[in-house]
């Protein structure tokens, strides 16, 4: 299964606004955003139709980037039904992302 690319603001608002979502903000050119890749795709098998694990370029989506102050990447967070909870910057473990993910799909 292949990692879903957010393109535009509006793929990016679609895909979090229900449920719980890792969104992996990063570039072509980080090494670290590059070392994170496998993690992800890791997750995506572990979460799979439980979580949206989805990801974003912000050299193409600056301005959602600025929108969310994001300066940094990699940057994860994770987002429920439209709300960011968690956020992450820099190189994470499969462990913390998974953990992260999965104290938010427990009901409230």
């Amino acid at each position: 299964m292949k990692t879903k690319q957010l393109a535009t603001t509006e793929d990016f608002r679609s895909t979090i606004e229900r449920g719980v979502s890792l969104i992996d903000f990063n570039a072509p050119w980080c090494g670290p955003c590059r070392a994170q890749e496998p993690i992800i795709q890791q997750l995506l098998d572990v979460f799979s139709g439980r979580a949206t694990i989805a990801e974003m370029n912000v050299d193409e989506n600056q301005e959602t980037a600025a929108k969310l102050g994001i300066q940094s990447i990699p940057t994860l967070a994770v987002f429920k039904d439209g709300i960011e909870i968690k956020r992450f910057i820099g190189l994470q473990t499969a462990q913390t992302l998974s953990q992260a993910i999965e104290e938010h799909l427990q009901p409230s």
